[in-house]
């Protein structure tokens, strides 16, 4: 399986990518946190590690590190704007819950 973009993320990296002037594409990761355990980090990858796993999707390239996909594997990540609010939503088929305040996840 591999981590997925939305035709509407791919069309906001890129825009952001364009505006930095530079980037190779977007690293999706899990850091320890928030008071289900885990949450999501999106950062724009300027240098790729050896290690990382690398899928494109709609023409943009996501890196991941090995111990985050475990946790990613088939996951889409869409971006959404709802009134005033918009940002990166997630689809993990590996989340069994999510905090109230929806920052932080279970698997």
């Amino acid at each position: 399986m591999a981590v997925t973009l939305t035709e509407k993320a791919a069309q906001h990296v890129q825009r952001y990518m364009q505006k930095r002037g530079k980037g190779l594409g977007l690293r999706v990761g899990i850091t320890t946190t928030g008071c289900s355990g885990l949450a999501y980090k999106l950062e724009y990858v300027d240098d790729s590690a050896p290690e990382d796993h690398m899928f494109e999707s709609h023409g943009i390239k996501v890196y991941i590190d090995p111990k985050s996909l475990v946790y990613l594997d088939g996951t889409e990540l869409d971006y959404a704007r709802e009134g005033l609010n918009e940002g990166f939503r997630f689809s993990n088929p590996n989340e069994k819950a999510q905090c109230g305040c929806g920052e932080s996840f279970t698997i």
